[in-house]
């Protein structure tokens, strides 16, 4: 990045998805990698918090969140809602942006709303564009597009254009599961993540209150065969050539990698993974082909698994701005890669700034 003069980061945070907590814990990373002894002789920072209702704050209120560093809770006496319409225009005084960093986690995030927003400030971003977030977020489109590419999957079902309201619908679905698919199957939300709205269904009944609880999130639904794993992830970062990470593995305790345990302290992190190397290089060459296809550039994780029995490897999903909180498998990986997260901020922001 060339120039002495201090380069002005907006960070857009909080936001109407379900992972809203999550996002404000990696902000407050990202802010403080920011400020840290080395960043701060070449950023400054503004601060763009948005409620769960959709309301955008000013900028000296979001950057007081940042600053609080206290239980996501606090934030509570912000959920409020608008008098009147919303006109999130007069709380973005961008001007002095020079780079935005969203990190805005799904909703309005990941699936490229922020960025198609953004790209009218004429300013560039940290991170991907919109089409690699929208095929990224929804899991429907990305595993269509990784089949037609022969990219190792686990089979699956993707369900969409049904009335899951309709008890009649969710029985027959559930039957269709049963047939096309070895039990017990995942049922997930298509566009969410955190693995919010994912449940492991071993019989009919479970599958229909499986099926419920994913539609109170995403009329969108994929169902996938659940094999025994061990579950492996490879952080991406560039555009014209994208570098990966060690490979790192989570271990994990409970019955499968959900929402609580992912926030766990009683994971176990491996970094490098123990996996054979040629097992390494073939996912993270599946890692950039997938990146690729999805034209998704800047950052992202890339999740595997690995099957126990069989050494074969599967293609699980990728995140467009995968979480910076301190129990996130990103920095972490890029830690154990040669990167400390101020560097990585600070390479990130460089990136971008080159796209």
């Amino acid at each position: 990045m060339v120039g002495k003069e201090k380069k002005c980061i907006g960070i857009i945070f909080g936001g109407m998805s379900n992972e809203h907590y999550v996002s404000i814990s990696s902000a407050r990373t990202v802010f403080k990698s920011l400020i840290s002894k080395t960043n701060k002789k070449r950023f400054r920072v503004e601060a763009f918090y948005i409620n769960k209702y959709g309301v955008w704050f000013d900028k000296d209120q979001s950057l007081g969140i940042l600053k609080e560093n206290k239980r996501d809770d606090i934030t509570d006496n912000y959920q409020v809602l608008p008098k009147g319409a919303i006109n999130f225009l007069n709380n973005i005084e961008f001007q002095s942006i020079d780079i935005w960093f969203p990190l805005l986690h799904g909703l309005n995030g990941e699936d490229g709303a922020i960025h198609g927003l953004l790209k009218f400030t004429q300013k560039p971003l940290v991170g991907g564009g919109i089409l690699g977030s929208a095929l990224g977020m929804d899991k429907i489109l990305m595993k269509k597009i990784f089949t037609l590419l022969e990219i190792p999957q686990v089979n699956y079902l993707a369900i969409q254009n049904h009335d899951l309201n309709d008890n009649n619908v969710k029985n027959n679905l559930s039957i269709e599961i049963i047939e096309k698919l070895n039990l017990p199957v995942f049922v997930k939300p298509a566009n969410s993540g955190s693995s919010l709205g994912i449940s492991k269904a071993k019989n009919k009944s479970e599958i229909i209150k499986a099926l419920q609880k994913a539609w109170e999130i995403d009329s969108r639904i994929v169902i996938e065969e659940g094999l025994d794993v061990r579950e492996l992830e490879c952080g991406i970062i560039g555009k014209f050539k994208l570098s990966t990470s060690e490979i790192g593995e989570v271990s994990y305790s409970t019955d499968w990698y959900d929402y609580d345990s992912k926030y766990s302290m009683d994971n176990k992190i491996i970094i490098p993974a123990d996996i054979d190397s040629r097992i390494s290089k073939k996912i993270k060459d599946i890692a950039i082909q997938s990146c690729r296809a999805l034209n998704i550039y800047g950052f992202a994780r890339v999740d595997f698994f690995l099957e126990k029995i069989s050494n074969k490897i599967f293609l699980n999903e990728i995140n467009t701005i995968p979480g910076f909180t301190s129990k996130s498998m990103f920095p972490m990986l890029w830690k154990a890669s040669g990167l400390n997260i101020d560097q990585l901020v600070a390479k990130l922001i460089d990136i971008s700034f080159d796209l």
